[in-house]
């Protein structure tokens, strides 16, 4: 059936701010969808809160709404704009449970907009536990025994008919949100009650626990004839009891019998035609015995998913782009294979490597935190690796995940103790992968991990083999390593940094010289979803060590981007909102754009953004390869935070032109001493600051410059390490902390200025003139973490002789800096004088927030610049903003209910939404500022 031509307006529903359980995956597949939907001729529009992202930018829909998820701001936009139909199924479970409120409330059938993509049903089945489990029982799928609890007392009566272990599943939750396994029957009250409390419905299922039993997950298509397709299988590395967002996940499925995985592919085809008759994506989660390979269904999600990015990163097939054609009427057999462009989308993609995810977690920034790994997701991020085989993909992750870590082990920060490597199997956290290697190396038998960790044995004796390969290197020399044991090593995924570990006494550059005269180079696979059957078209790559180079350099003019890695608190989706727009403007100023990032949830990592996509961690070794091939012209670190920024030596040292700023002003910049001497020559106000390497020079330092001081590391983001404190015995326990955990950095100590208030300055320099993109104000008082702050856009109680400081101190730092491209300052004003506490010549976390607000394209400018293409006079630059606009912080302590929620220096919200206010009087405006006003008086 060709596309319903009655559909001309789409509305798409958006995920709103990043929170722990649903993150930038829905701004991918939000975006994926509008632009398959403007294709076709479709007017789009999104209603999103969310500032952050590429999916609330004008370049990917026609009309964007930034208003609050709710169905007021529904109704408002229905009645400004004649919308036929609306796509629930690109924004989580926020844009479905907002789906379902509307068509409660009557407001679909009221402006005469179809539900596509999913039936309202399907959500009410699959959402509602004791319907789920009944339509199960129904079609002769099996599932846990289980009972479904309205009360504290049927919860107790459900636990006594089943018996312990049991879950607590809440129905209408996120992220696995007040759920848990119940162990003892003396924990089970509480848990009930948590249970109850976090279901919208005050509905929970209690459930047997299969604990020990394997995961696994299926990505299925189905369109309007019926025909469904399997995507990919997705097999998780944790057993059952762990979140699959927080588990370690493998595509294609490696233990699974052919027998097993048949008999799985018909009960994932019978759900979804059971749920209801629609069009479009699928998730279905399966628990499977290891014993009897016996299956039971966990749950069916009838939308894209996190699962759903990570399936179509996985097999190059873009699922939210063939699910919004199907939703508006195509069939799976009309449309054409994106990577081939000659075979159909009705096939299903054949893997020849094999893909890793692994999550990445935050629990520094949650001090006191739980970090037991269970059935409520706790994970801020996650990486993507490819490889030719598993353990060369497990390494890759390891590399990717910005925890300064060479792979898996072999990096000298093995944990030696048995007894807490034993506790840290048998109780799961960030680390366990980590220490399932360090019992290996500590003789702990096979068998024995197994039964701690309950991974299959399959997994394990990879990882055991590891150990195995690292034993015969020690036998060796560099220069006495056989070329068929090295290129072994490469790969099994080793870095060239590990091997200099495990020999000692030589440098990974020593490593790195060495393999290649050897002739052992990276090779580069392209991701074509029919393993080489057909001829691909689609520049998508991953590394390994073989014969055959598919990615053949073209003979154009390169710049490469380099990403920003997984999500994190500090530093999120917004990098890679400027790293797209980084891409856009290269591409429109003549240049190839390859992209270089590992983040599977991204737009950055699309197949079609770039001209080039390296699927590869950020790691220095990956990277010096990728250029070492493609040879740009330069390469651009300010658009990717940190991750990219710390490149940046390393590229000087190997003579690689950095674009924009370069190396030597940013890391003056971001050396906050060095800066400080900065601001004394520019005779720009500062707090009096002093630079320890230990703590007695501390000490000396905060008497100096008088208490309360600001403790913090050089080289940071996110204020990770930042504290405040009142006396010397804080201050010597906050530096040992510091020396500690970040060894080798200096320590800045700065007087605080006690109840001052906090702006900041986003600005463009072309080297001559400073533009300042935007003035912002924060609601919270210096002292708070300008991420966790609400800021106001523009400034709305400081003077006007304030903000000319601010000008002119920009304007004045930005042409001392050199600053080529982007720069955001911070400042304190306190008694109408303005104090600069740092600049970052890089984009920031408020510049996607200024282009939403004022409808200006700035990294887009930025980027156009720090190339040489134009200067600031080239540009028309016209403010769209009427009134104000404020970036509120959202945070996720409802993940970590016992920690400490009182903010400081140190960065912890997890996203932010945006909202527009006509004036000072808004009621939203007044409560904030009232709360301004206690922390001031504090």
């Amino acid at each position: 059936m060709p596309k319903n031509t009655s559909i001309r307006s789409v509305l798409i529903i958006g995920s709103g701010p990043i929170i722990i359980g649903q993150a930038c995956e829905f701004d991918y597949s939000g975006s994926q969808a509008a632009l398959s939907l403007k294709e076709e001729g479709i007017e789009v529009s999104i209603i999103n809160s969310n500032p952050a992202t590429i999916m609330t930018d004008k370049v990917i829909a026609d009309h964007v709404y930034l208003l609050p998820l709710n169905t007021d701001s529904i109704e408002q936009i229905l009645k400004e704009r004649q919308i036929d139909a609306v796509l629930p199924t690109m924004g989580g479970q926020t844009a479905l449970n907002l789906c379902i409120e509307a068509s409660n409330r009557g407001i679909w059938e009221k402006y005469g907009v179809k539900v596509i993509g999913v039936d309202v049903a399907a959500i009410e089945k699959t959402e509602n536990r004791e319907a789920f489990r009944q339509l199960m029982i129904d079609i002769g799928i099996g599932v846990a025994k289980s009972k479904i609890a309205n009360s504290f007392l049927e919860g107790k009566e459900a636990a006594q008919q089943i018996g312990f272990p049991l879950v607590i599943r809440p129905s209408y939750t996120l992220g696995g949100t007040g759920g848990g396994f119940v162990h003892k029957k003396e924990d089970f009250e509480a848990a009930l009650s948590r249970g109850l409390q976090a279901s919208p419905t005050h509905e929970v299922l209690v459930e047997q626990a299969v604990l020990g039993w394997k995961e696994y997950e299926l990505e299925l298509l189905r369109d309007n004839k019926d025909n469904v397709i399997i995507i990919c299988s997705i097999e998780n590395f944790d057993p059952m009891g762990i979140h699959t967002g927080d588990s370690i996940t493998v595509a294609p499925a490696m233990t699974l019998s052919d027998t097993c995985y048949q008999e799985m592919r018909n009960q994932a085809i019978h759900m979804m035609r059971a749920i209801g008759n629609f069009a479009g994506g699928c998730n279905v989660q399966f628990s499977v015995n290891p014993e009897n390979e016996e299956i039971i269904a966990i749950e069916i999600n009838p939308r894209v998913s996190r699962s759903s990015a990570l399936a179509s990163k996985a097999t190059g097939y873009p699922i939210a782009k063939i699910a919004a054609k199907l939703a508006i009427g195509y069939n799976l057999d009309e449309l054409e294979n994106q990577i081939t462009k000659t075979t159909s989308a009705y096939f299903e993609p054949t893997l020849d490597y094999v893909i890793v995810k692994s999550p990445r977690w935050n629990f520094a920034k949650f001090k006191g935190a739980n970090r037991e790994l269970g059935l409520q997701m706790k994970s801020v991020g996650e990486v993507m690796a490819i490889g030719r085989t598993f353990i060369e993909a497990l390494q890759k992750a390891c590399q990717s995940l910005e925890t300064n870590r060479l792979g898996l082990g072999a990096d000298g920060r093995q944990v030696r103790n048995l007894e807490a490597i034993m506790q840290g199997l048998e109780h799961p956290s960030s680390d366990r992968l980590f220490l399932i290697k360090d019992a290996f190396e500590m003789g702990v038998p096979l068998e024995s991990i197994r039964k701690a960790t309950l991974i299959d044995k399959w997994f394990l004796i990879q990882i055991q083999e590891l150990v195995e390969l690292e034993t015969e290197l020690r036998r060796y020399s560099l220069t006495n390593i056989p070329k068929d044991f090295f290129l072994t090593l490469k790969q099994k995924g080793f870095s060239d940094g590990q091997i200099a570990w495990i020999l000692g006494n030589v440098s990974e550059d020593d490593v790195y010289h060495r393999r290649r005269e050897l002739g052992i180079k990276r090779v580069y696979k392209m991701v074509d979803t029919c393993a080489a059957e057909f001829q691909a078209l689609t520049p998508y790559y991953y590394s390994t060590f073989e014969e055959e180079n598919e990615s053949i350099p073209s003979d154009k003019r390169k710049i490469i981007v380099l990403g920003s890695g997984p999500n994190r608190i500090g530093q999120g989706i917004e990098f890679d909102y400027s790293c797209v727009h980084g891409l856009l403007a290269s591409k429109e100023a003549g240049y190839e754009a390859i992209m270089v990032n590992c983040n599977p949830e991204t737009v950055s990592t699309d197949f079609n953004m770039a001209d080039k996509l390296y699927f590869e961690p950020v790691f220095w070794e990956h990277v010096r390869e990728i250029i070492g091939l493609e040879k740009p012209e330069g390469v651009i670190v300010q658009l990717g935070g940190q991750t990219a920024l710390k490149m940046a030596e390393k590229l000087k040292e190997e003579g690689i032109r950095i674009i924009g700023t370069s190396f030597e002003d940013m890391d003056l910049a971001e050396d906050r001493g060095r800066f400080s001497d900065l601001l004394k020559e520019l005779d720009i106000p500062y707090p009096k600051y002093g630079v320890a390497e230990n703590a007695e020079e501390a000490l000396k330092v905060a008497n100096e410059v008088g208490y309360p001081v600001l403790v913090r590391p050089s080289y940071v983001l996110g204020g990770q390490g930042m504290s405040i404190v009142i006396n010397d015995e804080e201050l010597e326990k906050a530096v040992i902390k510091i020396m500690k955990n970040m060894p080798g950095n200096r320590v800045l100590i700065d007087h605080f200025l006690d109840r001052a208030e906090e702006a900041e300055s986003d600005s463009i320099c072309d080297g001559e003139e400073v533009h300042i993109i935007g003035m912002m104000e924060h609601i919270e008082p210096a002292g708070i973490h300008s991420g966790d702050s609400s800021a106001v856009l523009p400034p709305f109680s400081l003077s006007k002789a304030v903000q000319e400081q601010m000008e002119a101190y920009s304007k004045k730092i930005a042409k001392a800096l050199n600053v080529l491209g982007l720069l955001n300052i911070q400042f304190a004003i306190k008694d109408e004088k303005v104090y600069v506490i740092e600049a970052n010549p890089r984009a920031s976390r408020t510049v996607p927030f200024i282009a939403k607000a004022y409808d200006v394209p700035y990294i887009n400018i930025a980027t156009k610049i720090m190339l040489g293409k134009n200067k600031l006079k080239d540009f028309t630059i016209t403010r769209k903003l009427e009134g104000y606009a404020i970036k509120e912080p959202v945070f996720s302590f409802d993940k970590f209910p016992d920690v400490d929620k009182q903010l400081g220096p140190e960065m912890r919200s997890t996203g932010e939404a945006i909202r527009f206010i006509k004036d000072l009087d808004d009621p939203y405006f007044r409560h904030l500022y009232a709360e301004k006003s206690m922390y001031l008086s504090k």
